[in-house]
């Protein structure tokens, strides 16, 4: 079948336990827009919110859904175990630092994975990320910064570097990745994690470069993650548009992968499957976008509902706490 690469990422939905905490983390520490204020579609009682560049680019999203009793999240393999963000360029990072030091924020020293420099932090909850830099990226180009953010345009995020993944067996992520999805094992390199050293196998697609690759470790030994607050859902890619993505369906059906079939998701549409390390991962279209129900200039701050669900807007909105974003 004649299918067009991945693009790269699409975005990355992890799980909080307080919508109110998070908001004030990604917007006013990390200086991330958001660009929706929706709620989950299967289930409708808790917020999705989806946190990105200023007009919500296919690329910047990272998203969240609020589960109120959610515990903490006990790292182990099964895991989408770090979600990079890019910045500018080196000097981006020791800003960083500094903002992380101003605002209490744990976080590790710069270093340099697979030629790029790097911090590891964590949000409030331990949700596992870092910044990358993108001073010698040559392929996916990062969005636009929020024009009405905290952080200046020089040094503020612009869109989903790297996602790791942590796996029992690489054999069969590695199978998903490059025989199904169609990357290419591209490179790999060494982490200090604790008291041990981790080799990290490199995966792109498309353009390459840090908007679109994924990078593995195998960990036989871990337990397998408990997820929480903190803890990473899904990771999507993105698939040009409806047409293509019918390609994917057709294409997963005559491989006999169990999926989700297409699914819509107003703003995208959207394929789910799991690989055999019980990955989860989606398909999502470019299209049609944030913009078809809201103007540029006021995204996110009203409630959103797809259409399918606006005739419950009223239990919707009782069921939610209000969430002061201004």
């Amino acid at each position: 079948m004649n299918l067009k690469p991945i693009l790269g990422q699409h975005h990355v939905s992890a799980l909080t336990a307080n919508a109110q905490k998070n908001y004030h983390f990604y917007t006013e520490i990390l200086g991330l827009r958001l660009v929706k204020k929706t709620v989950n579609q299967d289930k409708p009682t808790m917020y999705h919110l989806f946190y990105a560049d200023e007009s919500g680019s296919p690329g910047t999203d990272l998203t969240f859904f609020e589960i109120k009793n959610a515990g903490r999240t006990y790292p182990g393999h099964s895991s989408i175990s770090e979600t990079a963000l890019r910045v500018p360029n080196d000097r981006a990072l020791f800003y960083w630092i500094d903002r992380f030091v101003q605002f209490g924020v744990k976080h590790d020293d710069i270093t340099e994975y697979a030629g790029r420099k790097v911090v590891a932090f964590e949000d409030h909850e331990g949700q596992r990320l870092s910044l990358v830099s993108d001073e010698n990226n040559r392929g996916v180009k990062g969005g636009e910064p929020w024009r009405k953010g905290p952080v200046s345009a020089e040094h503020a995020i612009i869109g989903l570097g790297p996602v790791a993944l942590t796996v029992k067996s690489i054999k069969e992520t590695a199978h998903i990745l490059t025989k199904v999805l169609q990357y290419k094992e591209s490179g790999k390199y060494t982490r200090v994690k604790g008291n041990s050293i981790t080799t990290y196998y490199v995966f792109s697609t498309g353009e390459g470069g840090t908007g679109a690759e994924i990078h593995v470790e195998e960990q036989p030994d871990m337990q397998k993650e408990r997820p929480g607050r903190g803890s990473v859902h899904h990771v999507a890619i993105r698939v040009e548009n409806e047409e293509e993505l019918g390609k994917w369906a057709e294409y997963l059906k005559q491989l006999r992968i169990g999926n989700s079939g297409i699914v819509e998701r107003y703003y995208f549409k959207s394929i789910y499957f799991r690989d055999e390390n019980r990955i989860l991962f989606e398909l999502a279209t470019d299209g049609p976008g944030f913009l078809q129900d809201e103007h540029l200039d006021t995204l996110g701050e009203k409630l959103a509902l797809p259409p399918y669900l606006e005739h419950k807007r009223a239990e919707i909105e009782a069921n939610l706490t209000p969430l002061k974003t201004s």
